[in-house]
């Protein structure tokens, strides 16, 4: 969904700013598991103990309708001082004139405290608009138990090994799938990426046209609905979130999926005795392999009337105590430096596992209208899936409706 809004005139704004009590600091927070509204109400609570006259009021949105509410609490003007959004939406927010330049809070010092892989997504016409607070990659989880079951060494190289071991798996009994394949929610487009990419395809073609209608892209839709049609996936993939497919791997009933760092927390936490492996995206017919490289930004609104207690708040959340809390607890990849080189991070194989796959990483294109071109796909794949539309068509007329929203 691409991002309407009007802001208000400078005279509503100056009123609007008049409005908000001095000292109150609102930040809208995405919801990445059970921990985050308590770790940003303990962060908020530690820090208006040190600031007195400072408040913090949190706000927890779920990631499925975080955008909707920014939106709606934009064009009402009623938005908070602060918001994690998604990094690829910032390009809409800064064109809009709705985020902050940072760069006049920003020292060196602060600046420093930065892994610039993770920084350099949010700079934008040579300034800083946003903070990266959380950041990872995507890779294949096993289930070490089933594939030993199967009589399987070790996780798949290609995607023709993947498929032969989704097979392998699907038949150990009813109850047990090969491949957990997401078909509904986030990142539903992001899992038919890992195969296009893989076989040589890209979300956007040098010119900037959409890649949705290319060959790698047709064979990668072709090769989920065959996994599909021959019982190696879950029964009715599009009824399943990110979420699900995760239940439904920790439960056992998988024995592959692709996902996030933050699964592995969850295991330890829910399903302690699952025996699981970590490897890298399969890789396509010329050896070529694709991840997804994801951060999520805060950033601080233009009409903030309070954007000096905003910044010390943030400022005090990208200390390296807060920060390795949050990360640490959420299960993402460090973005700070000093984070990274802990021993709870330095020596953690499963997110060194995930650090091995970030040169493969591939992040979304800084397009206006990208949310809108991810609907296009994900309902393209959606189609496919449910025997509605072939490949062919459906992936074509992705293309098309991807080229009209890129004014191509």
């Amino acid at each position: 969904m691409k991002l309407k809004t009007y802001l208000m005139g400078g005279a509503a704004l100056a009123m609007m700013a008049s409005m908000a009590h001095a000292g109150d600091v609102r930040i809208t927070v995405a919801e990445y598991s059970s921990k985050t509204g308590p770790y940003f109400d303990k962060m908020a609570a530690e820090f208006e103990a040190a600031n007195p006259g400072i408040n913090i009021d949190v706000e927890v949105t779920p990631w499925d309708v975080l955008l909707q509410k920014l939106t709606t609490d934009i064009a009402g003007n009623a938005n908070a001082d602060l918001a994690i959004i998604g990094t690829r939406w910032l390009l809409d927010f800064v064109d809009q004139g709705i985020a902050e330049p940072l760069d006049g809070y920003i020292d060196d010092e602060f600046s420093g405290r930065f892994i610039e892989t993770f920084l350099s997504p949010s700079v934008m016409d040579d300034q800083i608009y946003g903070l990266p607070v959380a950041a990872s990659a995507r890779a294949m989880y096993y289930n070490k138990a089933l594939f030993e079951q199967a009589g399987l060494d070790g996780p798949p190289e290609t995607w023709d090994e993947l498929a032969a071991d989704a097979k392998a798996i699907s038949d150990l009994g009813e109850g047990i799938s090969g491949y957990g394949l997401q078909g509904k929610e986030i990142e539903t487009d992001v899992y038919f990426y890992y195969p296009m990419w893989s076989y040589g395809g890209n979300i956007l073609n040098e010119d900037g046209s959409s890649g949705f209608g290319s060959d790698a892209a047709i064979q990668a839709a072709t090769l989920y609905k065959s996994l599909i049609d021959d019982g190696l996936t879950q029964d009715g993939p599009t009824a399943y979130s990110r979420e699900d497919v995760q239940n439904l791997f920790k439960q056992g009933k998988v024995g592959m999926m692709i996902t996030a760092p933050f699964l592995a927390n969850q295991i330890k936490d829910e399903a302690p005795e699952l025996q699981y492996g970590i490897a890298p995206i399969p890789a396509g017919p010329d050896g070529d392999r694709g991840t997804y490289g994801v951060t999520d930004s805060i950033i601080m609104f233009a009409n903030s009337g309070n954007k000096d207690e905003a910044w010390q708040f943030l400022d005090y959340l990208f200390t390296q105590g807060p920060r390795s809390e949050f990360t640490l607890g959420e299960g993402f990849l460090p973005v700070n430096q000093a984070v990274s080189e802990e021993p709870a991070f330095a020596d953690n194989a499963d997110l060194n596992a995930f650090a091995g796959v970030l040169p493969d990483a591939r992040f979304a294109p800084v397009v206006s209208g990208w949310e809108e071109i991810a609907d296009v796909a994900s309902s393209a794949l959606q189609r496919v899936y449910l025997g509605e539309e072939s490949p062919e068509d459906a992936m074509s007329r992705a293309a098309k409706e991807a080229n009209r929203i890129l004014g191509k």
